[in-house]
């Protein structure tokens, strides 16, 4: 399929259906840049339809893994983005009828691509912060639900998600990622039988 672009935006899908890429045209000179992170009638034209009710900002340090999170009877929608630093972001696809149920899909986001990705609900998500330090925002299509969180293990084999070595690194090495005490007890991933 091919990109769509619609006023300042680009939006391109990705090998799992609903997972969209936004890239953002940003208007810069000496004084810095301005741009659009999101405009509703754009957003439509390129596909992604979502009604966002919340909006969420975390900040993390180098090696900072977050997920694989997702909310079990109330999914969320994500559009995803890094206002400061780098964050490698993913989405693991667990729509049990879907074709690429198990897949995960994962890209690059920081304040100088100016990208957001868009994870529709039925997803697990989680990010892995490249850069010294990360600012990451999110709109929600649903609000949080802290008696509703389901989790993933993040070096699931059984998902194999090929997290990039920290910046500056020759290969990832997991024992230079920092995770919650809740990211460490993350179950595997269960494929449908």
């Amino acid at each position: 399929m091919d990109a769509i672009v619609s006023g300042n935006f680009t939006f391109t899908p990705t090998s799992i259906e609903g997972v969209i890429i936004v890239d953002a045209k940003a208007y810069g000179d000496e004084r810095g840049c301005f741009m659009e992170t999101y405009k509703r009638p754009d957003f439509v034209a390129g596909g992604i339809d979502v009604d966002f009710v919340q909006d969420n900002q975390s900040s993390s340090t180098r090696g900072v893994l977050r997920g694989l999170h997702f909310q079990i009877e109330h999914p969320q929608s994500k559009l995803v983005r890094v206002t400061r630093g780098e964050v490698f972001d993913v989405a693991v696809d667990l729509r049990p009828d879907s074709p690429t149920y198990g897949q995960w899909e994962g890209v690059v986001l920081s304040e100088s691509n100016h990208r957001q990705f868009f994870i529709p609900r039925g997803f697990a998500h989680g990010f892995l912060v490249l850069s010294e330090r990360a600012e990451f925002c999110y709109k929600c299509d649903d609000v949080y639900h802290p008696n509703d969180e389901g989790g993933l293990m993040w070096n699931d084999p059984a998902i194999a998600i090929a997290w990039p070595p920290l910046s500056g690194d020759d290969a990832f090495d997991e024992g230079s990622i920092i995770l919650s005490e809740k990211d460490r007890r993350h179950p595997p991933f269960s494929p449908r039988g």
